[in-house]
Formats: C-alpha cells, structure tokens, sequence
C-alpha cells in the first residue's frame, strides 16, 4: 500500500462526508413534512427519521475518526523506515477499535445535524400545532415583507440567503457562504470574528457554534416558489 492510495481513500471519505450531510438535510426536510401535518405522537414516521439521522452522524463521526487516525499513523510512518507501511492497515485498524469503544451514543446528540434536526422538528411541531388551534389573520402586505426581509436577508450580503445558518450563542442568523467566509479571513488575520448584526455583544463568532436552520431555508424556499 503506498501513501498516494491511502490519501487517494482519505479524499474518496471526505466526499462520502458530504454526501452523507446531504442525505441528513433531506431526512430532516422528510420529518419536517410529516411533522406539518401531524402530531409527533400519532407519526412513527418521525421516530424512524429521527433514528436514520442518529445513524448517518454515528457514521460521519466514525469516518471523522478513522481520517484522523489514518493521517495520525502515515505521519509516524513517513518519519520511519519504509518496512513500517507493511504495518500501517494493523495500526490503525487497533487505535480505530480503541477509540470507538471509548464512544457514546449520547455525544451523538451534539452532531450539528442532529441539533439542526432536533430544532427543526420542534419549530415545525409547535408551528403546526399553533395553525391547528388559531385562525390567524394575513398581515398587511408591507408589514410581511418588511418582516420577510429581516428574516431572510443575511447581515453580511444584504440579500435574501440561500443556507441560513443559526448562531446557538446569539441566535442570529447568516448566510452559510458569507459567515464561514468572515471567520476564515478573520483566522487568517489571527482576529475573533464579531457578529456582524448591529448591536449584538457576541464577539466570537465560530463555525462550532453555527447550525442549518432547516425551518427558515424551508420558508426561504416557499417564498421563491409563490414566485414562480
């Protein structure tokens, strides 16, 4: 096994990662539709989607896991002889097995998706559940587009974002681009990045801290099909 196919596979995960974030989002736009239009007691359906997320965040947490450990081993072996490749697949296969026995399923709770999915789901419950006791009357078409532009206009573009992402510290939102944009050019300058809302005390804003706010890319999305 030579170092170019084992940097080969760590990429071909990494897209698998991303594909696997990208299933996430749909189940969790899946559970969101079910949730509209039933209550999380009477929908199994909901639980089944909660337990597919819980599945596919144990899985990126594992290749997380397993890229570190690879990229931990091939970094000892590239300062050793080359006899220790023969050894590379044995070593990481037993630092693998320790580290995912000292897991717990509970840390799965803190996945980012997870957290957007558990979010989600109560913003969507709660949302349906206020629509099935209320008859609540159109706002004044300047006032809701008045709101609509707080709600969906990202402070860092000033227009109407494409993946909103929430802050759990201050809850303000951005959009996915802009934010990660401001933090890595503020890393670059060995700064905090402040939170770009007027007026907000948050002045450490970092990507740990952001998640997909599903419920606000969903209205985001209806508003464009009324459009069309």
């Amino acid at each position: 096994m030579s170092l170019s196919a084992v940097h080969g596979t760590l990429s071909s995960l990494k897209s698998c990662q991303a594909d696997i974030g990208t299933g996430m989002d749909i189940v969790t736009g899946v559970a969101m539709d079910l949730a509209e239009t039933q209550d999380e007691g009477d929908n199994p359906g909901i639980k089944e989607m909660e337990a597919m997320i819980l599945e596919c965040a144990k899985l990126d947490r594992e290749i997380n896991h397993f890229v570190d450990i690879v990229q931990q081993v091939t970094s000892e072996v590239n300062t050793q002889q080359p006899e220790a490749m023969f050894s590379l697949s044995d070593k990481v296969k037993e630092q693998f097995t320790e580290r995912i026995a000292r897991l717990s399923d509970a840390e799965l709770q803190s996945h980012p998706k997870v957290v957007a999915f558990m979010d989600s789901m109560k913003n969507s419950l709660n949302q349906a559940n206020q629509e099935s006791v209320e008859n609540t009357e159109e706002l004044d078409e300047d006032i809701a587009v008045t709101q609509s532009q707080v709600n969906f206009t990202c402070p860092l573009t000033q227009v109407e974002m494409v993946n909103p992402m929430k802050n759990k510290k201050c809850n303000h939102h951005y959009d996915e681009a802009a934010i990660l944009g401001l933090i890595k050019a503020k890393q670059g300058q060995k700064k905090k990045c402040r939170c770009p809302v007027v007026g907000c005390g948050n002045t450490d804003v970092r990507q740990s801290d952001l998640i997909p706010d599903q419920m606000l890319r969903r209205k985001i999305q209806k508003r464009h099909s009324s459009r069309t």
